[in-house]
């Protein structure tokens, strides 16, 4: 699959970092952004690389040539003009007629500032599986108020006693202006697989927005958001190291990252270490069955906890049973409200999860309005080991490298069935924060 990097951009939040060169080749531990960004590609055997210059391109073309001293083919297309973050690729198409490089078929797109470590293997697959126009990339950060979240589809059990069905497909896209109450904490990546048909569906329709230079065309407004309607546009949930270089601050963080080997260390074709986290008793009040997001409470410095794991080299993963399904006390919907408004108070306090399982099921029987077909023995629900197993699956989990936080037996257990390294009781003596903190401490590791 070919690659696009958007490498033009000229930075003025990082100005005060370097000025004098494009922001992408700003030097980071020793190399520039966008050298991290080709060596991951080429890693994954993705060596066809168009860079997309503008201001100061000179100062790119001169670094990476051809692109052969770094294991890859890179050509160029050069933007004499402001084309807004798509206008190049509707040059690049073969009708187009242009003498630069073309695309056709599927490519990925990428922004020249953004430091990540991805397994684009697995982000290819996604995409290909679901025959997308495009494949957006999301992930959790923690400033989801001032970020696009993604929204996406979540069908009913396909089968008697499962789970909802998460799907993928995106249904709308928030603007950090747009209101919004309880929210999941999936953040448009700024890094997508984009088919040329959808191109061509957005010329199809397409009315300029800058009569002045109609061949200024945002991404985000003009072809992705009009297209959500047609069903084919998909958001992929990744726990990997992305972030943005777009301010001094993130940059020295990303710095001590990437000295630490935490931005490697997430990518997901290496094993993940978790941390994982019982809900109720431990990261919220024990307040009996909770129902409704009015009776969700977070623990006093349950964020703070949860904040070190995002800060670590750990995932913070929840796992969680939920018996209100089972007892017919709560819908699959009120439940994804509560774990919203989850989402939405850690969010707040720069804290953040990286997933989130839960076993609806109960073996008792008896309960006004129960459902009969969550009543049963299962393999996910606390002591025993599913959510786990499930997890580990998903995201590479070395469970024997990972620990459990719960403030139950079952809990307990439920970890050492699943073969963790160590399980910590959430009590009087013993806080999340205290657990984390024994966990993630140098004298640990």
């Amino acid at each position: 699959m070919k690659a696009v990097i958007m490498a033009g951009g000229m930075g003025t939040r990082i100005a005060s970092v370097r000025s004098d060169v494009p922001k992408p080749m700003i030097e980071i531990a020793g190399k520039p952004i966008l050298q991290y960004q080709i060596e991951n590609l080429r890693a994954d055997g993705i060596t066809d690389i168009t860079l997309v210059v503008g201001h100061l391109g000179s100062v790119i073309t001169d670094y990476f040539g051809d692109g052969a001293a770094f294991g890859v083919s890179i050509s160029y297309f050069v933007e004499e003009t402001p084309l807004g973050t798509a206008g190049s690729l509707f040059k690049m198409l073969p009708e187009a007629q242009g003498n630069g490089p073309h695309i056709d078929g599927d490519f990925l797109l990428l922004c020249g500032d953004v430091i990540f470590s991805i397994d684009f293997k697995r982000f290819i697959a996604f995409h290909k599986e679901r025959k997308a126009w495009a494949s957006l990339m999301a992930h959790p950060n923690g400033h989801p108020f001032d970020s696009s979240l993604l929204v996406t589809e979540t069908l009913p059990p396909a089968e008697k006693g499962g789970l909802p069905v998460e799907t993928g497909r995106v249904t709308a896209w928030l603007t950090k202006e747009d209101e919004r109450v309880f929210y999941k904490n999936r953040v448009n990546a700024g890094i997508q697989i984009i088919s040329v048909e959808l191109l061509r569906e957005t010329m199809r329709h397409y009315v300029p927005r800058h009569p002045e230079n109609p061949d200024k065309i945002d991404l985000d407004r003009d072809v992705l958001k009009p297209a959500i309607k047609s069903g084919k546009i998909f958001a992929y949930d990744t726990s990997e190291y992305i972030k943005d270089m777009g301010t001094p601050d993130r940059f020295h963080e990303t710095e001590l990252d990437i000295a630490s080997g935490r931005v490697q260390a997430r990518n997901l074709g290496r094993k993940q270490k978790a941390i994982f986290l019982d809900r109720d008793g431990t990261i919220n009040k024990a307040n009996g069955f909770i129902t409704a997001p009015g009776q969700f409470e977070l623990v006093p410095g349950a964020a703070e906890a949860i904040k070190k794991i995002n800060k670590s080299e750990y995932l913070a993963v929840v796992v969680t049973n939920q018996p209100v399904i089972a007892r017919g006390d709560a819908t699959f919907e009120e439940l994804r409200l509560i774990h919203d408004k989850m989402e939405t108070e850690l969010g707040k306090e720069g804290a953040f999860i990286d997933a989130l399982y839960f076993c609806p099921h109960h073996t008792d029987k008896g309960f006004p309005g129960e459902r009969a077909e969550y009543k049963c023995n299962c393999l996910c629900r606390k002591p025993n080991p599913g959510m786990f197993f499930d997890a580990a699956q998903a995201l590479n989990i070395d469970l024997s490298q990972s620990y459990m936080i719960g403030d139950g037996k079952n809990d307990i257990l439920a970890g050492k069935n699943a073969g963790v390294k160590e399980c910590f009781l959430v009590s009087e003596h013993c806080s999340l924060k205290d657990a984390v903190e024994k966990i993630v401490s140098p004298s640990i590791q």
